[in-house]
Parts: C-alpha cells; structure tokens; sequence
C-alpha cells in the first residue's frame, strides 16, 4: 500500500478541517448569542450562526460529492472491532449532524417568517413551510441539544483521534494532515 493511499486526499483534509474549524466557530456563536445581554447583539449573533451554518451544510454537501468520488483510507488494522464500529458510527452521526443541523435551523427559521442573511453578501428566503410558532420552538430546542450531542461527539473524536496517534502509534491524526508518520 503507498504511503498517500493511508492517508485521506488533500481535497477530504480541506473539508474536513474547514468544516471542524466552521463547526467550532458556529458552537461559540451559539453560546455567545444566548448570553448576550443586549436583544440586538443576540439577533446580530444569531444572524452569523444562521449563515455560518447554512454555509457547513454547503460544505457538507460537498464533502459528500468528495467523499463519493475520491477513496477513503481503509482504517488501520490494529483497531479493535469494537474501535471501528464506533469510528463509523461516530462518522455517520457527524453526517446526519452536519446536514441535519442546518436543515432543522432553517426549517426553524422559516417557520418564524425569518429570512437568512448570509452576512450580507445575499438573503435565503424562508421555506415554504408557513408560520408556526410552537413548532419553531421545538424544532430550535431539538437543535439545541442536537448541538450539544454534536459537541460531545467532537471531543470523543478527538481523543480518539490522539489515543490512536500516541497510545496505539497507528497514525490516527496523522492521516488528515499532510504531515506526520502514517504507519504502514
């Protein structure tokens, strides 16, 4: 096996650290808006979180297309099975989150007769979903939570991620960087 074919392809490094660092941002404009004070520094938060996460779902999408088109690394051999059914579990559910997310925040928004202003540059009408209230309101407390298992779910990820890099030595970060030793 060559020493590339272990590690993912420069376009999945892009999406991938793109998107983690996008999440991330987005977490903090979440938390950062729901302590604002000030109702208009809360709407202006707000309104970044919305574009922000409109704009993961785009690179979602794309990472998907990537994903199709270009082979994944096989994982390596010395995990357990118990090690690798997590690992793809874990991936699943970051897609369903990734597309999810943004899909519920917009069907959220859409059913409170909101636009989405994606930072100025152009707006995203509401779906037509009608206006309703209540359901707005559930549907933004489910993505509320469902952030939260998202960031959960991250931080499991990333001690993964270092436990396979300095405990097992089997590359684990190292295959989503250009750099690094990737075990044969």
């Amino acid at each position: 096996m060559s020493h590339t074919a272990r590690r993912y392809s420069a376009g999945a490094m892009i999406f991938h650290w793109v998107i983690a660092i996008a999440v991330i941002v987005n977490w903090r404009l979440a938390e950062n808006a729901e302590h604002a004070e000030a109702m208009e520094d809360k709407i202006a938060i707000f309104a970044n979180h919305k574009a922000l996460g409109i704009l993961i779902l785009v690179l979602t999408l794309g990472r998907l297309a990537w994903r199709w088109t270009h082979p994944v690394p096989p994982l390596p051999s010395n995990l357990a099975q118990w090690e690798a059914t997590l690992a793809r579990t874990v991936h699943v559910i970051f897609y369903v989150l990734l597309i999810g997310l943004p899909l519920g925040g917009w069907i959220a928004n859409s059913l409170s007769g909101r636009e989405v202003d994606m930072f100025g540059l152009f707006v995203i009408p509401p779906l037509p979903v009608g206006e309703n209230a209540e359901a707005a309101k559930t549907i933004f407390g489910l993505h509320a939570t469902g952030g939260s298992v998202f960031i959960y779910l991250i931080a499991l990820h990333i001690l993964g991620a270092l436990k396979h890099t300095f405990f097992d030595r089997n590359g684990g970060i190292f295959r989503m960087l250009p750099f690094g030793k990737v075990p044969g």
